[in-house]
């Protein structure tokens, strides 16, 4: 039997489907990249955003066309709307986030434990979500109360997985050949606390850096109160990547308070700088929200000013998208959606110039890049494209295909998408 698995959202999604593989592999099912050749059909969904809630539906009503005889949805959206999910055409069960841990064995009513007993090396997913990378759940759920986000009520509280849960799927995704671990949760930052003998993230890295030879292990998006000065020591292992993306959402201190954001701009520069200081080459990118409840044209424009002075490595830029039961939506003061928009293009040309500034400094260098993918095959060979450890996008030409491997790449010049370089050795 075949079964497809897709997704709307953020890295956890990913990580959760590519263990849903694992599962569903371990089980006798093929694992296929055409949802016209799958009997099921598993969707994780998103309500992060309006467009992520209809995204969810949408491919569940590509699902249902293409003739999958069972739908499993679950997911964000899914458990925040599980009637509306549940009547979807095609839709044959809807699990909620709180046991979307144990969805393959409820599915195919099998004990959670016949997966613990057999060990199975991770496969990349085929088709669009191929991943060289090895998206690894530490962490799920988040006891902060922003007051613009779902998350909180779709999740449910924090809830951490044990170290040895977290390095049983790291050795797993070793063994299937992975190069490149990233550690993701909702709240990562929070991960152990939840513990009778509370633990913090950085003994979490510690352990992984101590316990397995992942070639280079990366951390996903981390609230910046979570972290302190004396965290960046970690980074003295160069197996690290020198890549920290720190949410801010906003540049001013006003509109901050009202998100309930638990930093201000002057404990986020300090922290930025304190992370400079002791990774060099680092790369800190951001997420910023555009037209929150009661932006002021000064308070934007103060915004503004803060990320320049930032000089961020990029950023991503959300239209502020009011959603149900969030405080934010019962604001006064929702702002016009062009405004919006006019200010969510200001911030996409900042972040376009601050990623350009930075991706020019190192023109000239030799890195390492983890080659992803491959346009196309022609006279000068493989096009590869990949990622240095610090977030660099790169373009390379290749006499071999590399997809998976890490070369050493002498970065030759700016382009449109990133970096050109040439390829030193393969």
């Amino acid at each position: 039997m075949k079964v497809f698995l897709d997704m709307v959202g953020c890295r956890l999604n990913q990580s959760e489907i590519e263990t849903y593989a694992r599962q569903f592999q371990a089980a006798g099912y093929e694992v296929t990249d055409q949802p016209g050749q799958a009997q099921m059909v598993v969707i994780n969904t998103c309500a992060v955003t309006q467009a992520a809630a209809s995204d969810s539906r949408q491919k569940v009503r590509q699902a249902a066309g293409a003739g999958a005889q069972q739908i499993v949805v679950t997911g964000c959206w899914s458990s925040l709307d599980p009637q509306t999910a549940a009547a979807l055409p095609g839709v044959t069960q809807v699990v909620p986030n709180i046991s979307k841990d144990e969805l393959v064995s409820r599915v195919l009513q099998l004990s959670p434990e016949a997966f613990e007993r057999e060990f199975v090396e991770r496969e990349p997913l085929p088709g669009p979500r191929l991943r060289t990378r090895a998206f690894i759940k530490v962490q799920d759920g988040c006891d902060n109360r922003c007051t613009f986000c779902v998350t909180t009520l779709a999740r449910g509280v924090g809830r951490s997985r044990s170290p040895a849960q977290v390095i049983a799927d790291i050795q797993a995704a070793l063994a299937g050949g992975a190069q490149e671990i990233v550690l993701t949760g909702v709240h990562l930052g929070s991960w152990g606390q939840d513990f009778n003998s509370p633990q913090r993230l950085r003994h979490l890295i510690q352990a992984v850096l101590a316990e397995t030879d992942t070639p280079r292990l990366r951390l996903s998006s981390l609230e910046p109160w979570d972290l302190d000065a004396g965290f960046f020591a970690l980074w003295q292992d160069n197996r690290l990547c020198r890549h920290l993306h720190l949410p801010l959402q906003s540049g001013s201190a006003a509109v901050l308070r009202r998100m309930a954001r638990k930093t201000t701009p002057q404990s986020f520069q300090a922290l930025v700088e304190a992370a400079r200081l002791q990774i060099p080459h680092v790369a800190i990118t951001t997420d910023i929200i555009a037209g929150f409840p009661g932006e002021t044209e000064a308070e934007f424009a103060e915004s503004l000013s803060f990320i320049r002075t930032m000089n961020f490595a990029g950023g991503h830029v959300f239209s502020y998208s009011a959603r149900p039961s969030t405080a934010a939506a019962r604001m006064p003061g929702q702002v016009p959606t062009s405004l919006k928009k006019e200010r969510s293009a200001v911030l996409h040309q900042v972040f376009a110039q601050a990623s350009q500034d930075f991706t020019r400094r190192f023109v000239g260098q030799e890195f390492g890049v983890l080659w992803e993918n491959n346009a196309a095959y022609g006279p000068q060979g493989w096009r590869m494209s990949g990622l240095t450890d610090n977030y660099l996008r790169v373009t390379a030409y290749a006499p071999q295909h590399l997809w998976n491997r890490v070369t050493p790449v002498f970065l030759e010049r700016c382009t449109p998408d990133g970096l050109f370089g040439v390829i030193r050795s393969a």
